[in-house]
């Protein structure tokens, strides 16, 4: 919630659409509802979730790039519109199956890294948007916007600059074919930092006045995410197994100790990259741990790493950090683990999702009733605690347990 405050206070008047995947715990999407942000579904099973939850077509959007054919139906039938889409092929099969769709067009952004390559991933060419609108004109299906995606390692405002420029070139193009468009998305990569928010809104609101202002009546979105929930989740993991190494085999690249027979901990913990830290797969995640038991300031610190539990040699969660000794049964706390972390488990091994458990302070509670939020659902589901007290991540632990 105080979130989506800090979004509004800087990124007004861009409306925040959440992707559904970043986490799909219904807390989270009831109170996200509850304050009026839009959706943005990548699957059937996201898109039922929120039918479930009673949320209005007119706000869920279906952007995934390689569309199921049954998940457009499901779509057509559920009432949900809006769509994306890159290529010809995906634009016949949305036309097959939808013929009420509303598309946006996703353009590619040039994304320019240290050896000046372009990035185009996903996302079509201007060139190509000419070719879809003919073909979208033939087939008799409306295109409504445009979407573009500026990735978050991307630091170059200008790549906003090109994308925008690039998104009102299609947009003047849509007039020849006489689509009305009204809907631009700029993405998501917002990483949950109100300074990078901030950057972000200070490159980009110039370039929206000039290129797209109030009176053209385009509505603005974005996809915030990560944003939105990171910070909001702390994972407690258990200590299964431990085993001591010679330091000269283990030890990481500028890992000091002071005694080199001294030993190095490898740590195992009961959750991994086939679970909570399934993100550490596809980007780099600064997992930072921390100790739950209370230990003294001149308790001696060794050099650690820290392991899922499948025995792979992909499942690393940190590769060198320094502790002090622990047991098996100790906990470690990580925090800022709300993104990507509480999707489908893997199966191996028959690794299960850690329990959640929400708490709040009751002066929260009564904010959240002001703004509107009075979700039965979301009493039963809180714990409650004196808004006068300061959690700490023990006592946040305990209250959990």
């Amino acid at each position: 919630m105080k979130k989506h405050i800090e979004w509004q206070n800087v990124m007004a008047p861009i409306k925040p659409f959440y992707p559904v995947r970043c986490n799909s715990t219904p807390a989270v999407l009831e109170i996200l509802a509850a304050l009026g942000t839009g959706f943005v579904c990548s699957s059937k099973t996201e898109m039922a979730m929120l039918q479930d939850l009673a949320i209005a077509p007119e706000n869920i959007m279906y952007i995934n790039p390689c569309k199921q054919a049954s998940h457009i139906k499901y779509a057509a039938k559920a009432g949900i519109n809006i769509m994306t889409c890159d290529n010809d092929i995906e634009l016949q099969k949305i036309a097959r199956n939808h013929p009420n769709a509303r598309l946006l067009l996703h353009i590619a952004t040039e994304e320019i890294n240290g050896v000046e390559e372009m990035s185009m991933k996903f996302g079509t060419t201007l060139k190509n948007c000419r070719h879809l609108m003919e073909l979208a004109k033939e087939l008799e299906v409306q295109i409504v916007g445009v979407k573009f995606h500026v990735s978050n390692s991307c630091k170059e405002p200008q790549v906003y600059l090109h994308a925008v420029s690039d998104a009102r070139c299609v947009f003047d193009m849509a007039e020849e074919f006489g689509f009305k468009m009204n809907i631009l998305d700029i993405g998501g990569s917002f990483t949950g930092s109100e300074l990078q928010l901030k950057e972000v809104n200070r490159v980009i609101s110039p370039l929206l006045v000039d290129y797209f202002p109030e009176e053209s009546g385009v509505n603005v979105i974005a996809e915030p995410g990560r944003y939105y929930v990171s910070s909001a989740f702390t994972l407690a993991v258990n200590i299964i197994a431990k085993k001591a190494v010679e330091y000269d085999k283990h030890l990481s690249t500028g890992m000091e100790q002071a005694r080199s027979d001294e030993p190095v901990f490898m740590y195992y913990m009961n959750d991994g990259v086939y679970g909570s830290f399934a993100n550490k797969l596809s980007e780099k995640l600064n997992a930072i741990p921390e100790v739950h038991k209370k230990y003294k300031e001149d308790e001696p610190l060794f050099a650690s790493s820290l392991w899922g539990p499948s025995c792979d040699e992909l499942d690393e969660i940190v590769e060198s950090c320094l502790l002090p000794e622990l047991s098996v049964g100790d906990w470690l706390i990580f925090d800022n683990m709300g993104s990507g972390t509480l999707g489908e488990r893997s199966t191996f091994n028959d690794y299960q999702r850690p329990l959640t458990y929400y708490v709040m302070s009751f002066s929260d509670w009564y904010e959240m009733q002001d703004a509107g939020i009075t979700s039965d659902t979301l009493m039963k589901n809180f714990f409650f605690v004196p808004s006068c007290i300061q959690l700490s991540p023990e006592d946040r632990f305990s209250t959990a347990a």
